[in-house]
């Protein structure tokens, strides 16, 4: 780690009078409209869009004296000092080339809540990664509310940042979930502590490259006060630590499914230890919880366990907590959900398996399955997916418009493996689907909807797509 001090604040901006650009309607850019507006600003929103939608966010904008510019997100007001951004608006637009250009800077809604917060804000442990955030830190905020800490999950997982930084409500502590967009758009962040889950590609059309993908994800250790928390088996998230610049006597503190060394919180006969926030790490750990505690206790979900645990050391967080958090915590539906048992088959849903990285952490939990695959690649391939996942097929089922793709990854990598391919599209391919599953699958199987695709080929989304997995095994019960 880098080892200059930074400032954890940032400078502050007057935005009275300063002509403020949004970009982008919807769930982050209207509160930014808003409360620019408030403080002063002249601002006006623009967006691509101009359907009914959009038609009617504008009018409630307007009625508040904020210009709003529909179906023209490309061209920079004239005047234009600041431009708050979306997290989904990629950097290549031609708005932000024109912002670079004329030397006005481009913020985030990140960045703006950053800059809104008060003298006496709480502090941020923050949570990045390809997969597991949404989970961490809702478990980070199980653990920290276990601990008498007054707190919220925030941020991507879809709690405005904004709301919780201007809102009335006071906090301890915040527990964020942070994407690489925010991430991007976030130059003056900077968290108490803050982890990196994982690294693998994706999004990679909107960064470019695996490189900026990866440089975005490492701008959460960036001033970090107390703990840079890592993955031990993941290599690309230590080098992350290493390149950053922290607070002076920050700490790298990494998380691992083995015995943990000193500095790493990790597994020793079924119990989750820290030998990181402890006296005499180097000869002592202590117990926080039983693998029994997480729910489910899959290895990636354990993983998740410890990274959240380890931020709540970080903040010092008793172990108690950490084992009462945890035993609290439920996971959202469709993260590797049980649905049902029939005929001593399980069936399990994980609909928010939405690349490959994530589908072969689920596939890893269970010793023999019955695969349910496929959807939208998102120029994703399907190779290392399979080779590292074929001993636990029994057999795949695979639906959706890009399922060939791993077709012809189980023909090289597992040809063994009976393989149904259902030529069909539409919603009700979930039910053939799952009735084909129970066909293939033996008393012990687990029948997995772990699709390593997006949905919307078949379904409005993830969740949809798990609805009609649960809707389709209650129809075999029937």
């Amino acid at each position: 780690m880098g080892s200059g001090k930074v400032t954890t604040g940032s400078a502050p901006f007057d935005f009275q009078g300063k002509h403020v650009t949004v970009a982008g309607l919807g769930v982050s850019g209207i509160p930014a409209a808003e409360a620019l507006h408030a403080r002063g600003a002249i601002v006006t929103v623009v967006d691509d869009g101009d359907d009914a939608r959009a038609r009617e966010q504008a009018e409630g904008l307007r009625a508040l004296g904020i210009t709003v510019r529909l179906g023209d997100g490309a061209t920079l007001p004239e005047g234009t000092e600041l431009i708050v951004t979306a997290p989904g608006w990629a950097p290549g637009k031609p708005l932000f080339q024109a912002a670079g250009q004329a030397g006005v800077p481009v913020w985030g809604d990140v960045e703006l809540a950053w800059r809104l917060r008060g003298p006496d804000a709480a502090p941020w442990l923050a949570v990045t990664g390809t997969n597991g955030k949404t989970t961490t830190v809702q478990m980070l905020a199980a653990i920290l509310k276990a601990a008498g800490l007054r707190t919220a999950a925030v941020g991507n997982i879809g709690v405005s940042l904004l709301d919780a930084v201007l809102g009335e409500e006071t906090y301890d502590v915040l527990a964020v979930e942070l994407s690489s967009y925010q991430l991007h758009w976030a130059p003056s962040l900077r968290a108490h502590s803050a982890a990196v889950l994982n690294l693998a590609p994706d999004h990679l059309d909107w960064h470019g490259s695996m490189a900026a993908y990866a440089a975005d994800k490492g701008r959460v250790y960036e001033g970090n006060q107390v703990a840079c928390v890592y993955n031990v088996v993941d290599r690309a998230t230590e080098d992350l630590v290493r390149e950053a610049d922290v607070e002076e006597g920050c700490r790298a503190v990494g998380f691992t499914l083995g015995t943990p060394g000193p500095s790493q919180l990790g597994v020793v006969d079924g119990i989750l230890v820290d030998r990181a926030f402890v006296e005499n790490r180097q000869k002592n750990a202590q117990e926080l919880a039983e693998v029994s505690d997480v729910r489910p206790p899959a290895p990636h979900n354990i993983a998740n366990a410890l990274a959240a645990a380890a931020l709540a050391r970080a903040f010092g967080v008793p172990a108690q907590a950490v084992r009462d958090g945890l035993r609290a915590f439920r996971p959202d539906a469709h993260r590797i959900e049980h649905v049902a048992d029939i005929d001593g088959v399980a069936y399990v849903d994980d609909s928010k398996a939405t690349n490959t990285h994530a589908a072969q952490a689920s596939l890893a939990a269970y010793e023999s399955i019955v695969w349910i695959a496929g959807g939208l690649a998102k120029g994703a391939t399907f190779d290392e997916l399979v080779a590292a996942s074929a001993k636990h097929l029994r057999a795949v089922v695979l639906i959706g418009a890009d399922r060939a793709l791993i077709r012809e990854a189980l023909a090289r990598h597992a040809p063994e493996v009976p393989v149904v391919d259902l030529d069909r599209t539409d919603t009700g391919a979930m039910l053939q689907a799952v009735t084909e599953a129970k066909r293939l699958a033996v008393a012990g199987d687990t029948v997995l909807l772990a699709p390593a695709c997006a949905s919307m080929d078949m379904f409005t989304n993830y969740n949809q797509r798990g609805d009609a997995f649960a809707t389709a095994v209650g129809e075999l019960r029937a």
